[in-house]
């Protein structure tokens, strides 16, 4: 058994080589610039003055006057400066500010570790726990420019191999076209999302176009934000890609297989949603994608063979709004258009993300049916207020009322920032009356939540969240919800200094289909900020206090990540 010592420091997280200290941000770019000309520019202004004065033989002007007119032509020269800087590299907003979003653990530890055995430090763990847990989550291969958003860096996927009580760990980037470019090139080619308007970087990526050196057709996606498994495949997933296609070896490592040209009528070639929803009686696979340009959303899904059915483009959607995720039912798919539009003109303005709130928006839901021949066939329910990137669940209740379950960003301006205030809500829908109910579950700050996944389109009564008080996939314990009373039924905070990521849910038997529904377990990483250290940690699913069964340490620091799953060892592709 091998095991890494964790790195003896006093830093909230290991130095990298992008950042050697964590108080180190990125320095103003004009500061810079100007500080290193400021002596220059004063002796070229007072030479110039003093070369005036000798070729007119005229007496030098007073000091006080020399004084001020070198002033106002330094002031002059340093607002052009200025101008000139903010055209080539206009200033950035502090969420796209690479220096601040991979900082303290979600800096990026670049380098791949293989397969290596850890050490189980409290507890057992359960020996029909056989299979692997695998987060995905954005990481760095090269130093980035100044400007990265935290969900452009690439995909690497921190993966347990547990087997008879035993675990062993490793990472891997996802090797998609574009890591695999830049990797050989050694520094970024791709613009990100939040780059769009730095020259240097438009012009580096039209000249790799137009040489042919990037090949757009293969894609540039980072398979970074989440991982799904249908029709007997493993597949990373981010919203601008197709899925790449994922093996694990018998020893536990990690394997890019490669982009997964998906068949179908017609043939998926541009992207997918991160959240697919598997039908778990139908073995279907429920989809869509977003665009920039119009249609803004197409709905489709795949046969129990992985066989991509017939598109249905959403018309009813009239500007590129931000979808993330959405839900099904027995019959229906429901999709939530939120204040979130897409703004491409912010970006090149340098004012942060892609993303824009539009506070005179109505945020609405739509539900289609799951077989629908086209959107005609759409109905739109206008909820205000209501503004969600992660659904947990929706069911039917009758013939005629639809439930979704979903965490409420209340603060929507607040998105990127720590003062987000985040409400659990239940809305029910009647499809006949158009009445529409609202009920907070909880008025705590939750998000990233996992079900029992038996009950994916289902009535359920359990669901698990992470306690979100800080910016970002940052959770500083899980609580249990019981939405049938509408109230926490169970808890667990983590240590001071330590914080988690999205709690998964993983039934103890999930054959049993006669089993109590919240019988399983919840496992997720959670790190250590005092001791640099990370774990693996397993709870019981059904303990008021949400008991920690084991406590695997890990063998190195895990980032702060996206979302996971947990795979059964006869279900992992080979």
């Amino acid at each position: 058994m091998s095991y890494i010592a964790p790195i003896s420091t006093k830093l909230p997280f290991a130095p990298t080589k992008f950042y050697p200290h964590p108080s180190q941000k990125l320095k103003d770019r004009e500061l810079r610039i100007l500080s290193s000309i400021d002596v220059q520019t004063k002796t070229l202004i007072t030479n110039k003055l003093q070369a005036t004065n000798n070729r007119t033989k005229k007496n030098t002007l007073p000091l006080s006057t020399s004084s001020s007119l070198i002033s106002t032509l330094f002031a002059r020269s340093q607002k052009l400066l200025h101008n000139a800087i903010n055209v080539i590299e206009p200033p950035f907003h502090s969420s796209v500010d690479s220096g601040q979003v991979f900082s303290e653990n979600f800096a990026p530890i670049v380098e791949e570790l293989e397969p290596t055995d850890c050490q189980v430090i409290q507890g057992e763990l359960p020996l029909t726990l056989n299979g692997a847990y695998i987060r995905n989550g954005p990481d760095l291969q090269n130093q980035p420019h100044h400007f990265l958003d935290f969900f452009f860096g690439d995909g690497m996927l921190h993966c347990l191999q547990l087997s008879n009580g035993r675990a062993r760990y490793c990472s891997r980037f996802v090797k998609t076209y574009k890591h695999r470019l830049e990797r050989d090139a050694g520094y970024p080619i791709v613009p990100s999302g939040s780059s769009l308007y730095r020259i240097v970087d438009i012009v580096r990526f039209l000249k790799a176009i137009v040489t042919g050196y990037f090949d757009f057709m293969k894609g540039f996606g980072v398979a970074n934000t989440s991982l799904a498994f249908f029709a007997n495949k493993l597949v990373a997933l981010c919203e601008y890609d197709l899925p790449y296609v994922i093996n694990m070896t018998e020893n536990g490592d990690i394997e890019t297989l490669g982009r997964w040209e998906v068949n179908g009528n017609p043939k998926l070639l541009a992207s997918m949603t991160a959240h697919p929803k598997v039908d778990s009686g139908t073995k279907e696979t429920f989809a869509f994608r977003w665009s920039l340009i119009f249609p803004h959303l197409t709905f489709f899904r795949f046969d129990k063979n992985g066989v991509k059915q017939k598109e249905i483009p959403i018309f009813s959607i009239k500007q590129p709004s931000f979808f993330h995720d959405f839900a099904i039912t027995k019959r229906f798919a429901i999709f939530h258009e939120t204040q979130l539009v897409f703004a491409p003109m912010k970006v090149m303005m340098g004012r942060g993300t892609l993303l824009d709130y539009k506070p005179n928006k109505t945020p609405r839901i739509g539900v289609i049916r799951r077989y629908a021949l086209n959107d005609s066939e759409m109905k739109w329910f206008e909820i205000p207020g209501f503004n969600t990137i992660h659904i947990l669940n929706a069911y039917e209740n009758g013939d005629d009322e639809i439930v979704l379950v979903a965490s409420n960003i209340v603060s929507l301006e607040n998105i990127f920032d720590d003062a987000v205030n985040i409400e659990l809500e239940k809305v029910t829908i009647n499809m006949k009356t158009k009445k529409i109910s609202r009920n907070i579950l909880s008025p705590r700050n939750l998000e990233c939540g996992s079900i029992n996944p038996r009950y994916v389109g289902k009535k359920n009564r359990f669901a698990y969240l992470g306690v979100n008080n800080q910016a970002g996939m940052k959770m500083s314990g899980v609580v249990k919800i019981d939405m049938k009373v509408g109230c926490e039924v169970g808890r667990r905070f983590y240590e001071p200094g330590c914080f988690g990521g999205e709690p998964l849910f993983v039934p103890r038997d999930s054959e049993d289909i006669l089993s109590d529904e919240d019988d399983g377990y919840l496992m997720t990483y959670v790190h250590n900020e005092q001791t640099n250290e990370s774990k693996f940690l397993v709870m019981d699913a059904k303990s008021p206090e949400l008991d920690i069964v084991a406590m695997v340490r890990l063998p190195r620091r895990v980032p702060y990540g996206l979302h996971g799953l947990f795979l059964r060892k006869d279900q992992i592709p080979s």
